[in-house]
Formats: structure tokens, sequence, C-alpha cells
């Protein structure tokens, strides 16, 4: 696959705060990419120069093959992570606003057919002030994309979403990427990052972590888990061969593992040290290598986005 997106050497400051330092990064044209990292990491930034809304103190930005974001190209649509519909407008009238702008001459079937995808059929004659926000939301998504675009940024388009329509969205997404657009999808969900994305970029401190598919960064950061519940649940940790870290998780304890460590074994001698009332074994989660990597639980936030 040849790069949509190609970032070489990468620098943003906003005064003292340095954003983004020597980003390198290539998007892969028909990948799910996902963008991941605690608020304050720098995704935002990022996302704002590759759609051309910013342009970096140093370093190029590529997409589409030039230099300086994508701008304001047909072949781009960009759902931002601060939404902005015009509120006294009708959800037919706005969306059909924003088709016309991206080069379609007669939007209204496509329109009228992501709404009723999306589950909002009846919403067309309503005013967006009238919307919940996860109608809202779904909106603003069909906004970005109603044109079909080449590449797609979308920045949290899950959020405020419950679970039903956040699945739809899922769908909505592949199906997206079966027709040719190449996403780019900043999230906080590790769990929907894992079922979606092809690709992923994980970014703290404005450094680059992690990048590379999902497969190798799961055979790469993956390793063997087990949770372990001991029946005196004030035991301290007794050390045990082939563990390589222990963690105390409520009445629990997580370990994880050491590359060629036997998860049986472990329990084995783990049981000889201390009664166990309960244990599990598994794979490490994306939310795991995360955690690993940054220092931050799924679902905790640190510093403010940019």
């Amino acid at each position: 696959m040849s790069a949509i997106v190609r970032l070489q050497n990468v620098s943003r400051s906003f005064g003292t705060k340095v954003a983004v330092s020597s980003l390198d990064l290539e998007v892969k044209a028909g990948s799910i990419h996902g963008f991941l990292g605690p608020n304050g990491s720098g995704k935002t930034t990022t996302l704002r120069m590759i759609t051309g809304l910013m342009q970096p103190d140093s370093g190029t930005v590529e997409v589409f093959g030039k230099e300086g974001g994508a701008g304001a190209s047909p072949a781009m649509g960009y759902l931002p992570e601060e939404r902005g519909l015009y509120r006294g407008m009708t959800v037919l009238g706005i969306l059909e606003f924003f088709a016309r702008l991206k080069g379609m001459h007669n939007p209204r079937r496509a329109v009228l057919d992501w709404l009723d995808r999306l589950d909002l059929s009846g919403a067309g004659p309503l005013r967006v002030e009238a919307l919940s926000k996860g109608m809202a939301q779904r909106v603003q998504f069909i906004a970005a994309i109603i044109h079909s675009p080449k590449l797609a940024v979308l920045d949290e388009p899950f959020s405020g979403l419950d679970p039903v329509h956040a699945g739809q969205l899922m769908r909505a997404v592949r199906e997206l990427r079966d027709a040719g657009t190449t996403i780019i999808l900043s999230t906080h969900d590790l769990t929907v990052a894992q079922r979606l994305c092809t690709h992923l970029f994980m970014i703290h401190h404005g450094r680059k972590v992690l990048d590379g598919s999902l497969e190798d960064t799961l055979a790469r950061h993956g390793c063997t888990t087990v949770r372990v519940t001991p029946r005196d649940i004030a035991s301290q940790w007794p050390g045990c061969t082939g563990v390589a870290n222990a963690t105390r998780d409520g009445t629990d304890w997580e370990l994880r593992l050491e590359p060629d460590a036997d998860a049986n074994s472990v329990v084995r001698e783990l049981m000889r040290q201390f009664p166990l009332t309960a244990f599990t074994t598994g794979s490490a989660s994306l939310s795991d290598i995360f955690f690993r990597l940054v220092g931050v639980r799924e679902g905790e936030s640190v510093g403010q986005g940019t």
C-alpha cells in the first residue's frame, strides 16, 4: 500500500509547550489508522497539521503527495474534536449544504441513505438544536463523510454514543474503508481501537511511542497475563519465577509473564506459596499495552488535549 499521509521530522510548539516533537509517520492507503494517547499527548495537534488547519514549526506534512496538509481538498473529510453544526438549520438542510461544499450536485439521495443507515431516518426535518448529543454526533459524522472522501480524519467519532449507535458507526467506518476511504481515527476507547483499526500510532508527550499494524503490535508488545485471587487478601506478593511484573488490583494480583514463561507452572508455584481462590489466564490487550507504554489506564486522563 502507498502512503496517503506522510509526516517527516514534524515538530510543533505553543509558546514554551512542545506539543509534537520530531514526529515521523506514514498512513497507508486503505488502512484504518488509530491515533492513541492520553489527553495532552499531541494527537489533535497532529490531526490539525494533517488537515492543514495548522502548520508545523519544522518538518514536512504531505497529504495526497502534496506538502502542506489536505486543506480544503474535497478528497478529505474531517470530523473535528470540537463539534460545529448550525443549530438553526434542519438536519436535511445542513447535510445537503456540507455535501454541496464538497462538490456533490444532487446530494439528497445520499443524505437520506446515510440517515437511514445510522438510525436517523426521521430526523431530516428536525432542527439541529432539537437533537440529542448522540444524534448530533451521528449527523456530524455524516457531514464529514457524505461525499465518500479519499481520506477521512475522525477525531473521537464515538464520543457521546450509546453501545448500539457506536456499533452502527463502527460498521459504517468499516464500510467506508471497504469502499476505498482511508481512515485516520483518534479515540480514547481502546476496545474500539482493537476491534476496528488495522494500524496503530501511539503518541505520548508529543513523541511517537508505537507505530505499526495491529497484528504486529499485539505480537511484539503483548504477553501472557495471569490474574490470581489469594484466599488471604492481605497476602504480600511472594515473588515467583517467570513473572516479569506483578500489580495489585483490589483483592487480586495481575501478573505479566516473561516471554518464555509457562502460565500453568507459574500458577502451580504460586499455589505452593499461598492458597488461591481463583485464577484466570489470557493475553495482554491493547489497554494493557497502552498502560505499559504511557503509564495511564484506559479511561484515565493526563493533561489537557492538544
